[in-house]
């Protein structure tokens, strides 16, 4: 089995590769301190298994999950146990608290053995997440991938989210990026004090309006700042009044 770790601590690689060398049968293809290189090798290297910290620099632990069209078996490995739900909603494989034991550890790796011996790709948490009310984390960035690249865009650069089939169009000044999302997720995870809701179709910063227009008794056009002219829902139009409260 080939293993990737990615951790910002030194001495947790250190403890995780001591408790691999106890491990047979077992390939260390590298070990990298942020999520921007771990991409990178993950993308490279394909390993079968990657030890994963959360909160690291440039991209975070689920930041960069985001970003791998078909992730290898995953066990996360931090010192934040709020983390287990997100954890367990990417289909990590196993989440291994700090300071974990080396038995702990040795039960998450069989735990990915037997998942390989029966060929699956991931554990279905999906009805534990349906029963646990999700967090409220405010985003204050996305991220994206372009032509191969990286890009993390604040939401302040944001002028408005458009639904497109399965995925959303998150719309700048200069730039529009598609992203694999649900117009729910960025509903919830938006600030609220300048996104909101005017349409099923449409989230936008309120920053960017330049002009609202009437267009029939009960809905409005908002005109944003680059120009794009949007249409607002019966309900759109009562959450844009009071919060604009015009």
């Amino acid at each position: 089995m080939k293993v990737v770790i990615i951790d910002d601590e030194p001495l947790a690689i250190q403890v995780i590769k001591e408790y691999l060398s106890a491990v047979d049968q077992i390939e260390i293809l590298g070990e990298f301190n942020n999520g921007f290189d771990g991409l990178k090798a993950i993308n490279e290297l394909k390993p079968d298994l990657i030890f994963l910290d959360i909160q690291m620099p440039k991209l975070t632990g689920f930041e960069m999950l985001e970003l791998i069209d078909n992730p290898p078996y995953v066990i996360f490995t931090t010192a934040y146990e709020e983390y287990a739900l997100k954890a367990f909603e990417k289909n990590a494989t196993d989440y291994l608290l700090k300071p974990f034991s080396k038995e702990r550890f040795i039960q998450a790796i069989n735990k990915v053995k037997k998942l390989a011996e029966e060929n699956k790709s991931e554990v279905n948490y999906s009805p534990l997440i349906e029963n646990i009310q999700n967090d409220k984390e405010v985003l204050d960035r996305i991220v994206v991938k372009e032509s191969g690249k990286i890009l993390i865009v604040p939401v302040t650069d944001v002028f408005f989210i458009e639904a497109a089939d399965d995925y959303v169009v998150i719309n700048t000044a200069n730039k529009e990026y598609v992203k694999n999302a649900t117009m729910k997720y960025y509903e919830d995870k938006l600030p609220s004090k300048s996104f909101v809701r005017i349409h099923r179709c449409c989230i936008i910063n309120i920053n960017y309006i330049k002009e609202i227009q009437p267009y029939n008794k009960e809905t409005h056009s908002v005109i944003m700042k680059n120009g794009k002219s949007i249409k607002t829902s019966r309900q759109g139009s009562a959450e844009l009044k009071a919060i604009l409260k015009f």
